[in-house]
């Protein structure tokens, strides 16, 4: 037999005890008749309540001000789901939605120190140019709208360092072989919320990047729109990234760390 919706809370306890903590993360430290008001509780469930918080280590009581707060038990069991948490997985609907919307190419990547690693693409779903990208390949950062929508979240003597590091090679007429032009071309993405790769690594092909932040607050993945300069032109470009900060923030807040 199916199991009935749940509609009321069953156990009034539990229900109360989250509520506290609830209060605590959204405010911060709170004394015993400041919650007990925000609340409308009395005063003596609310101190059971902080006392039952305090004994499995999820809350404290500081000292001097008699306030509450709560202990960074509650970051760490987070954390732990986090770490647990597959990028495809949760990625995969988002890269489908924004496949759909657009009918190109789609990717994501994870960055791998100076280079981005492909790990999912969908194929575009009208004409019949295929990118050379694929899953499992490795590709310099400099050069990518991806990688450029990464290098954008970093400080510059990190992005000095990935550019020294690399292979700086002209692919096509347009690649940017000069770390001025890059320092600009990374502010304007700064700038405007997402990266382009003017056919900057395949000749004829024009993609629309951008970084996904974890909960950590790092960026170590990106994702972009890829297709034909004759379909991706500048205009429908800037029709795509309304669509793409959408994602971005919406899958970077499900990651935990959109800011």
């Amino acid at each position: 037999m199916a199991e009935e919706k749940v509609t009321k809370n069953p156990v009034q306890s539990a229900e109360r005890i989250f509520q506290v903590a609830e209060m605590l993360a959204e405010h911060g430290e709170m004394g015993l008749m400041e919650i007990s008001a925000a609340l409308g509780l009395h005063k003596s469930t609310v101190h059971r309540l902080l006392m039952s918080l305090v004994y499995m280590g999820y809350a404290k009581q500081d000292a001097e001000t008699q306030k509450y707060m709560l202990s960074y038990k509650i970051v760490s069991m987070a954390g732990k789901i986090l770490d647990r948490m597959d990028i495809l997985k949760v990625a995969k609907p988002y890269m489908e939605r924004l496949s759909d919307l657009s009918g190109e190419t789609v990717h994501l990547v994870q960055r791998e120190e100076n280079n981005i690693l492909y790990i999912y693409k969908i194929e575009a779903k009208v004409g019949t140019i295929r990118m050379v990208s694929h899953v499992g390949m490795v590709h310099p950062m400099y050069c990518s709208g991806v990688g450029k929508a990464i290098m954008a979240t970093l400080p510059e003597k990190e992005v000095k360092q990935i550019w020294n590091e690399s292979i700086i090679e002209k692919k096509t007429e347009h690649t940017i072989t000069d770390y001025e032009e890059m320092k600009k071309v990374l502010a304007e993405v700064r700038e405007c919320g997402y990266a382009l790769d003017d056919e900057e690594n395949e000749q004829g092909v024009r993609c629309i990047a951008a970084s996904l932040r974890d909960y950590h607050n790092e960026v170590r993945y990106a994702f972009s729109i890829s297709g034909p300069v004759s379909r991706m032109t500048r205009e429908r470009v800037e029709e795509l990234s309304v669509d793409v900060k959408k994602v971005q923030e919406e899958l970077s807040r499900e990651l935990g760390g959109f800011r």
